[in-house]
């Protein structure tokens, strides 16, 4: 009997998250003070509604432990070194990061309100799985503000180098 009701449950389990698309969205370490800021998720589905709670189950894991998950107890954020397992329900979606003001450790740049990242359009068909969050920074390499998701991998040396905005 006890093994009917694992068998039952475990395949519950299986037919729930084989319906979900995986996507990892990974911070590299930055350096110094920059990685204790938080960027939190936001994903948007195509109607512009906010979905992030209801459209998917996210984990995260300390790149130094990757095979140690951990659950999210209130909002779904990124530090340095963090990676995110976002398990999404099938569909289209608008995934951008932010920092709020008040969530900023008092961190000295440019952009004095919300940091926010540029959007990227997910659709949960195509291959892609791993999405990177770097911050940005000027032309003299001064970090200014702001957050940039790219499916391709930043240049790292150390530490990730912050996505350059030039100023036009």
């Amino acid at each position: 009997m006890i093994n009917k009701k694992k068998i039952f449950i475990s395949l519950i389990i299986f037919l729930i998250f084989s319906q979900l698309h995986a996507l990892i969205i990974y911070r590299p370490v930055n350096n110094g003070d920059m990685n204790d800021i938080k960027c939190y998720l936001r994903i948007l589905d195509e109607k512009d509604n906010d979905v992030t709670y209801t459209a998917a189950r996210v984990y995260y894991a300390w790149i130094d432990q990757p095979h140690k998950y951990y659950s999210y107890k209130k909002k779904y954020y990124l530090m340095g070194g963090i990676a995110m397992h976002v398990n999404l329900k099938p569909g289209k979606y608008k995934i951008t990061v932010y920092t709020p003001k008040d969530a900023q450790n008092g961190f000295e740049c440019e952009n004095k309100d919300t940091w926010e990242s540029n959007t990227f359009y997910y659709n949960t068909e195509n291959k892609l799985n791993v999405l990177f969050v770097s911050p940005t920074a000027n032309d003299n390499l001064f970090y200014n503000g702001g957050w940039y998701l790219d499916y391709k991998a930043p240049k790292f040396r150390n530490y990730t180098f912050p996505h350059i905005q030039n100023s036009e």
